[in-house]
């Protein structure tokens, strides 16, 4: 691979052609609770069919960097059983949307580790081998072995993908850039419960000249990947 991938502000990677031995895959919360019927999103009244839209692409993005044997990481949001690690304000906010996590649902706990609904969807399963983070909050970042994963496999370029734009995926993506990643966000991959807030988080992304990052299809990056 020589090429750059076509993106908006920028072509990415900003420091050099696009390589997969210092860029990695990172497929975030694709989990049963945020695409699944009878998941967290689901029971809080969230459109899962507007979530679900990133699953196709993404199969052919994940299938590609596997192909080029690029490191994938998947992260997962999800709470200990005995809630010790969720916060008291993140719990109300469940309540007063309906979804109150630890509460029970057709896929088992809502937002609970080792419950279905925290796991990946098939569609997306993990391979073995292939790396899962998991995660309390929404910065995949925060609390979490990401960072150092990634600064010893000297990945230095991230494509994000997965749900919701606006939140774990903007709140990622803010926290790599603080910390000297340059993020792509696959804007075909990545989804969330509402079309104007997908379009408004990748907006900010791209704001200021790229400030968090930038910002492509993924057709743009198969491309550049076969370049």
């Amino acid at each position: 691979m020589n090429g750059k991938v076509t993106a908006d502000p920028y072509e990415w990677p900003a420091a050099g052609p696009l390589h997969c031995d210092d860029t990695a895959l990172i497929v975030i919360d694709m989990q049963n609770d945020f695409c699944a019927t009878g998941g967290y999103a689901h029971c809080m009244g969230i459109d899962i069919g507007l979530t679900r839209r990133a699953i196709l692409p993404l199969t052919r993005v994940l299938q590609a960097m596997r192909e080029k044997g690029a490191l994938v990481v998947f992260t997962r949001e999800g709470h200990r059983t005995d809630l010790s690690d969720l916060p008291a304000n993140k719990l109300w906010r469940s309540q007063r949307n309906k979804g109150e996590i630890g509460s029970k649902g057709p896929l088992g706990r809502l937002l609970l580790r080792g419950e279905r609904g925290w796991e990946i969807v098939p569609e997306l399963a993990p391979r073995g081998g292939e790396l899962i983070v998991d995660k309390a909050g929404k910065n995949s970042f925060f609390a979490t072995d990401l960072d150092l994963i990634l600064r010893r496999r000297g990945i230095r370029n991230l494509v994000v993908a997965g749900v919701t734009t606006d939140c774990c995926v903007h709140a990622t993506v803010l926290a790599a850039a603080d910390l000297g990643y340059d993020s792509l966000v696959l804007s075909d991959c990545c989804a969330a419960s509402a079309p104007e807030r997908h379009a408004a988080a990748l907006a900010l992304t791209k704001a200021h000249g790229g400030q968090y990052g930038a910002v492509a299809g993924s057709g743009d990056f198969l491309r550049a990947l076969d370049a």
